[in-house]
């Protein structure tokens, strides 16, 4: 009896290998080739994820990424917010300015709290939450900070205060599977709710909104100064995108693309939630993309939020987004603090 193995599975195995070494071969190309823009997008984006830098040593030496980041940065804005530009009135107008103004302002119902405005950025989704009553956005956070517990989800913390609106917030210290350790100060309601030991000591960039509804952005910031500049909730995020106006300078595309979301407010004091969908690596948005679009909708002060797989925007107690894979399957990702719209 012949031990030789059938023309067609011999066929079938042939084939499999041509197609790998086809997507060899387009893999080397693409990361060897002419296209910088693609090394580029692959490097920064692969290198602003902590848990994911070694897919950049997949192709390239340490010096390569070194090289590449380098000409891929933005130049920090330093100045804070001056809340005394916000004139908060968010009703409709007689006369907009352009088209995006009366997208954003106009609704079906005088009252109502909140508008989505949906979007494309390339080939993702997109969703522009305008939110005309911005003192009732408020800070959200899991229910207590402590190591060893991994935080909650965005709809479970939305729907315990109660929000109509939710977005995700601050960074974490992120073991692989979430944490309730925010990195940076938390206040709510006037108070110190997370590093209140280093109230007067550690510095960061501090995301805060007061009592009467403006985003306050307070660069190299302690607590403690935050409290003084009388801000009622903040965490500590980045960077800032926008402030007093003044855009972001970005040199290149130094966190590629990825799911990206971002807190936002106009002069007339509407405050935006930023969220765009998009597979890490494959698609999404850059730094410079959310500034585009929320210049486009009039924002004036303007902080960028945790993206990635933290990416989640719920409205009326569903997920409006659609995060990563790994993130949709258990219905957001586990995060410590957020923003949200508490009628």
């Amino acid at each position: 009896m012949s031990s030789r193995k059938p023309k067609k599975k011999i066929y079938k195995t042939t084939i499999m290998f041509i197609i790998f070494d086809i997507i060899a071969i387009c893999c080397f190309v693409m990361m060897y080739g002419p296209w910088s823009y693609v090394r580029n997008l692959y490097v920064t984006t692969a290198m602003k994820t902590m848990h994911h830098q070694y897919f950049a040593n997949i192709f390239y030496s340490d010096k390569a990424i070194e090289k590449i980041m380098s000409q891929n940065y933005f130049v920090k804005l330093e100045e804070d917010v001056d809340t005394d530009a916000i004139n908060i009135n968010t009703k409709e107008k007689a006369k907009y300015k352009d088209k995006y103004e009366e997208e954003l302002l106009t609704r079906e119902n005088p009252d109502d709290l909140y508008k989505i405005i949906n979007l494309k950025v390339g080939s993702s989704n997109g969703y522009l939450v305008a939110i005309y009553a911005p003192d009732k956005v408020r800070l959200i956070s899991t229910k207590q900070f402590n190591v060893g517990g991994k935080g909650e989800r965005i709809l479970t913390m939305c729907d315990r205060y109660k929000g109509v609106v939710c977005i995700n917030g601050g960074g974490f210290q992120d073991t692989g599977y979430g944490s309730d350790i925010p990195m940076g100060a938390v206040i709510q309601n006037g108070e110190i709710t997370w590093g209140k030991s280093e109230a007067d000591t550690a510095r960061d960039d501090i995301i805060g909104i007061t009592k009467e509804g403006k985003l306050k952005l307070m660069t190299n910031a302690t607590a403690n100064e935050a409290l003084q500049a009388n801000i009622y909730d903040a965490m500590v995020f980045g960077p800032f995108l926008i402030v007093n106006g003044k855009p972001l300078n970005i040199v290149g595309d130094p966190w590629g693309q990825a799911p990206r979301v971002a807190i936002a407010q106009r002069q007339d004091g509407v405050i935006m939630f930023l969220v765009v969908d998009g597979e890490n690596y494959i698609n999404g948005a850059s730094l410079q993309d959310m500034i585009d679009i929320l210049q486009r909708y009039g924002a004036y002060n303007a902080a960028n939020l945790d993206g990635g797989q933290s990416s989640s925007l719920t409205v009326e107690g569903k997920l409006y987004n659609n995060p990563p894979p790994a993130a949709k399957k258990q219905g957001g990702r586990y995060v410590v603090t957020g923003w949200g719209l508490i009628p």
